[in-house]
């Protein structure tokens, strides 16, 4: 087992507010944008957030690939998000493409700052 995990919080995000609010505006992007990457999802599964008058409110939701997943959070009342990107390589290096969909994702949310971190998973380290 290997693997990279990406993950970034994203603050002040500035796109169109349904990428924040509306579930399935969020889904059918990060769907979409698996798919461009070379990625392959097995399904997905969004929440819907409403306020306390009903309205759409923040979004969390994960598509599960046949490398791993992609998981988001948004909060549109601050306009921030949190993302995370996880392939596994067993068959092939999945780096690429894993890198490809974090940055379009967040290329998307527009954020004016964030914050990343890559970790390699699943190596051993080599005893001397």
């Amino acid at each position: 087992m290997n693997g990279l995990h990406l993950i970034a919080d994203l603050y002040c995000c500035r796109p169109a507010a349904a990428l924040l609010s509306e579930r399935s505006d969020l889904e059918t992007r990060c769907v979409d944008e698996c798919r461009r990457a070379g990625l392959t999802p097995l399904g997905a599964y969004f929440y819907q957030f409403r306020d306390e008058h009903g309205a759409a409110a923040g979004v969390t939701g994960t598509v599960v690939l046949a490398e791993s997943h992609l998981a988001i959070h948004t909060w549109p009342e601050t306009g921030d998000a949190t993302l995370d990107v996880y392939v596994c390589n067993f068959s092939r290096d999945n780096g690429d493409r894993a890198r490809q969909l974090f940055r379009s994702v967040i290329e998307a949310l527009c954020p004016a700052e964030t914050v990343r971190h890559e970790l390699v998973r699943g190596r051993l380290p080599v005893e001397a």
